[in-house]
């Protein structure tokens, strides 16, 4: 079904990643590599295509998860844009006051005009629980590039297409007329507004290093060797065993139902504190029904594979899934997209 839904759309390959929030440290190295690459122009400043978020939060716009969109059986759903308050970021600072203005260390960076009230991973760090058992974990998100993206459907200027290559979602910025529909449609709200130049934008997927051979740079940047790249449909990718064979990687709010092709390893968390300090090992730390509520309810079963993969080895024995999350070999995470730029001549 996924495969002629691809088709359908223009696709006949699909590019995936899959995140271990396992290895995720927030460093943000993923988001920064993104936004110097591709959101230098004018009218970007604000854009941030790859976000790492703390979960539980708000999220990246504010409270995206209550504004609607995607699917409900099989209909396209109109949700809310965000405003610019509820995207945030994108502020200017006093560098040439502190940097050049000669006055010492009388002076500190500071935000200049509005004052923010909320921007890129603004509650970083701060979760939920209570002492000694409160958790965090870090949450990356960038467009979905979807089997059915819910943006495609809803432009009726028929600027967005899936690459026949790849199943890139791309959009023909000489067809946008600024309409947003395609912002209020996408239920994870990662479709950004130049309001300079009148038109949408959003992760393109690295698509000019991707014909070069090269890993997106979000992916090839992580310095915990926590994302996995690939085609979904080439059984040997670590991707396609991580969500096919092991199914231990899920995709983020499955019931919007765009069928996302970024996919997640859910966090075991640390082990819980009883009241005397030893460790309770039978009640997760991170809620199951919390986790339920972003991945779905196949989060039990991925958690119990994981489980039983590391119970395995630390008897002994051999786990397949265990080495490939342990990625003893950097470029095994992305082949065939494991070309050095360095090598390359770009035009």
């Amino acid at each position: 079904m996924a495969r002629e839904t691809t088709r359908k759309n223009g696709a006949e390959h699909q590019v995936a990643m899959v995140f271990d929030l396992n290895k995720c440290i927030g460093c943000q190295t993923c988001s920064v590599a993104c936004k110097v690459l591709w959101t230098r122009e004018e009218g970007t400043d604000y854009h941030w295509w790859c976000t790492v978020n703390t979960q539980p939060g708000r999220g990246h716009p504010r409270d995206y998860e209550a504004m609607g969109g995607g699917y409900r059986d099989g209909v396209v759903q109109p949700g809310r844009r965000p405003t610019r308050q509820e995207w945030g970021g994108g502020w200017d600072f006093n560098y040439d006051e502190v940097l050049y203005g000669g006055k010492g260390q009388s002076v500190f960076l500071h935000h200049v005009g509005e004052e923010p009230h909320w921007g890129p991973n603004w509650d970083e760090d701060q979760g939920a629980g209570e002492y000694p058992n409160a958790y965090y974990f870090y949450l990356p998100r960038l467009c979905n590039h979807c089997t059915k993206p819910a943006c495609l459907e809803a432009c009726p200027r028929g600027a967005m297409y899936k690459r026949e290559q790849d199943g890139i979602v791309l959009r023909d910025e000489s067809r946008c007329r600024g309409y947003q529909f395609c912002l209020e449609a996408c239920p994870y709200k990662k479709v950004y507004f130049n309001f300079l130049r009148n038109v949408s934008q959003q992760c393109i997927g690295c698509f000019p290093r991707l014909e070069q051979s090269v890993a997106p740079a979000c992916v090839r940047q992580c310095p915990g060797r926590a994302i996995w790249f690939g085609m979904m449909d080439d059984e040997e990718s670590p991707v396609s065993k991580l969500v096919r064979k092991w199914q231990v990687a899920l995709p983020l709010h499955p019931e919007y139902g765009t069928e996302p092709n970024i996919f997640y390893i859910p966090p075991i968390g640390p082990a819980r504190l009883n009241d005397d300090g030893s460790f309770n090992e039978t009640t997760p730390r991170i809620p199951i029904e919390y986790l339920e509520t972003l991945f779905g309810p196949k989060v039990g079963t991925s958690l119990d594979t994981l489980q039983a993969a590391m119970a395995k080895t630390r008897e002994g024995g051999k786990s397949e899934l265990m080495d490939t999350l342990i990625a003893y070999h950097w470029k095994d995470m992305f082949k065939p997209f494991d070309r050095d730029p360095a090598e390359i001549q770009w035009k």
